[in-house]
């Protein structure tokens, strides 16, 4: 039997059931406001943040490899372009774009054009270092590390 062809990010997206996505922005903005008047430090709030996402990506990657049909990517290159057209699309309904390579190949950046985290978010000057989306980092991260423990 040949192998699925792999999905592009819209087809699995299209077949996705979806929340509001203005609920989910109003909501992650709660979520980071909670933990503002919680942790009362912008540092502590942003490991947390990261923490929250390392927990999301290493359940979430099951979910995506179910139902991408992303056969094993060659290198770092191919899984960063998968997780930027396809990851991004599946699961948040945008798509990144990959830039700023180093010259070794091993560390890149992931540009979101459109980012529906921070749709109605006004920061105050209190939150200065706040990294309001570090949230999508711990996901990468978390995501990531479970597949290269289980290859």
């Amino acid at each position: 039997m040949a192998p699925l062809p792999p999905r592009s990010g819209d087809a699995v997206f299209a077949n996705i059931e979806r929340v509001n996505a203005e609920l989910f922005s109003l909501t992650y903005g709660a979520i980071v406001r909670q933990l503002l008047t919680d942790l009362e430090e912008v540092d502590e709030v942003n490991k947390q943040l990261d923490q929250m996402g390392y927990n999301i990506g290493v359940r979430l990657i099951d979910e995506f490899l179910a139902k991408s049909n992303v056969s094993r990517c060659a290198d770092f290159k191919e899984t960063a372009d998968v997780i930027a057209k396809v990851g991004f699309k599946m699961f948040l309904g945008v798509t990144a774009s990959v830039t700023n390579w180093d010259a070794d190949g091993m560390s890149c950046s992931l540009i979101l054009e459109d980012n529906p985290l921070v749709d109605f978010v006004e920061l105050p000057d209190t939150c200065q270092g706040l990294y309001y989306c570090n949230i999508l980092s711990g996901v990468i991260r978390g995501a990531l590390e479970m597949l290269c423990t289980s290859y």
